[in-house]
């Protein structure tokens, strides 16, 4: 094992060299495919090309965070920006407006890459972001991409229902698409007609009918959602409520025997709520629809070759208690994990390029609808009254998940407290 992380960091060091080599010799189609290959390896999930004043930069998010890789000079800059636009299908000649474009990609290993690639003009010149999109990545099954105890159950157990809707909310880049995938994976029989609307669809599954929304020909969400209608489903997954008619279709395709998946941009399961019934829905829609909300974020995952145990300050400790107070599911961690109170911190080796972190898991939110939230809603609809009546009844909020996993020793507080905000 040991080993073979050796020969990777060998191999990684080989290709920034490679990249390297390129910009100096002013390479451009060897500088474009090594860019994307390097970034690959680093399991990256966008490239940033970026003319800043004097130079060009390139950064690679990696777990969720941004970093610097190499800068090139800017006279290579306009060969570079040519180059992408012809591999995406953009037009060469205008530099004035945003394009959108996209790429397919093999690599020399067999992998096939989907690159969306968007142009954006800049005082210095175009800058490039390429979100990469493994095709041939699997799908994770639902315990795998962290999710587990009380939030799990439900999940399951939502999946069962005949009918309603399943929302999953978040920011972007938080995994929402991968968990609902991972759900429609777990749903995907000969037996049941499966329909997608996405924008766009990200990953192919078989068995599942996808469809792409194409907002210039007025196919969008809504529309999709009404077509959808007409296909005989039994599951619906509309990529994302955005405006009250898509909701709309939602609850209507849900009250006629359906099972609907969507996303929200919230930044909790409660608030979700709040989102729809601004947007023009009816509590008691929503009550007699609703069956999960799942509010999700990604942490990064300490390196467990270099991860260290980390003194805990009274301050720190004080918070953690009072996060896990309110903790009302069973199980949900060790009792001796809590006795201990033991954290870790990120230090770096060469395993994990010395960040200190390797991978990422996800932060679950799990929010089940009830009678006595039902009430709650139909009546004033106090969110603060809701989440304490959602934690009475089990529900682990991002943060208590958050603290449970650095006490387990899969990531570090600092990391949870960078996606999930303290409770009050």
């Amino acid at each position: 094992m040991e080993e073979n992380s050796t020969q990777q960091a060998a191999q990684t060091d080989e290709k920034l060299k490679q990249l390297q080599d390129s910009i100096l010799a002013a390479n451009i189609p060897q500088l474009v495919l090594v860019t994307i290959s390097y970034a690959l390896d680093l399991r990256s999930s966008d490239i940033h090309i970026e003319p800043l004043k004097t130079h060009i930069r390139i950064r690679y998010r990696v777990d969720g965070v941004l970093r610097e890789v190499v800068e090139y000079p800017s006279n290579l800059h306009p060969a570079v920006v040519s180059r992408i636009k012809i591999m995406s299908n953009l037009k060469i000649d205008e530099q004035r407006l945003p394009q959108d474009g996209r790429a397919d990609v093999t690599t020399k290993d067999g992998r096939e890459m989907d690159l969306r690639i968007s142009t954006l003009p800049t005082v210095n010149g175009e800058k490039i972001v390429m979100r990469i999109q493994d095709k041939s990545r699997k799908i994770p099954e639902l315990s795998e991409l962290g999710i587990s105890g009380i939030s799990l159950k439900n999940l399951n157990t939502a999946l069962k229902s005949p009918n309603g809707i399943i929302i999953n909310t978040g920011p972007t880049g938080s995994g929402k698409t991968t968990t609902l995938y991972a759900c429609l994976t777990k749903l995907n029989r000969p037996e049941v007609n499966i329909l997608t609307i996405e924008d766009p669809v990200e990953i192919q599954l078989d068995g599942l009918n996808q469809s792409q929304v194409h907002h210039d020909i007025d196919y969008d969400f809504a529309s999709g959602m009404r077509c959808a209608l007409r296909q005989d489903p039994n599951i619906i997954m509309v990529g994302e409520m955005r405006d009250k008619e898509t909701a709309n279709t939602a609850i209507e395709a849900s009250l006629t025997g359906h099972l609907v998946f969507s996303t929200l941009h919230t930044n909790s399961s409660v608030e979700s709520i709040t989102r729809l019934i601004n947007m023009g829905i009816q509590p008691y829609l929503l009550t007699s629809t609703i069956e999960l909300i799942i509010a999700q974020r990604l942490v990064r995952k300490l390196c467990d070759n270099c991860k260290q145990p980390v003194q805990t300050s009274p301050e720190i400790t004080e918070l953690v208690k009072h996060a896990l107070e309110s903790l009302h599911a069973e199980g949900e961690i060790d009792p001796a994990l809590l006795q201990k109170m033991q954290f870790h911190e990120a230090v770096g080796c060469e395993k994990c390029n010395n960040i200190g972190y390797h991978g990422r898991v996800g932060l679950y939110e799990v929010f089940k609808m009830n009678n006595e939230l039902r009430k709650l809603i139909g009546g004033d609809g106090n969110m603060i009254a809701i989440e304490e009546a959602a934690k009475k009844n089990g529900m682990v909020t991002l943060e208590q998940a958050g603290v449970i996993k650095a006490l387990q020793g899969m990531t570090s507080l600092e990391e949870v407290y960078r996606v999930a905000r303290k409770a009050e």
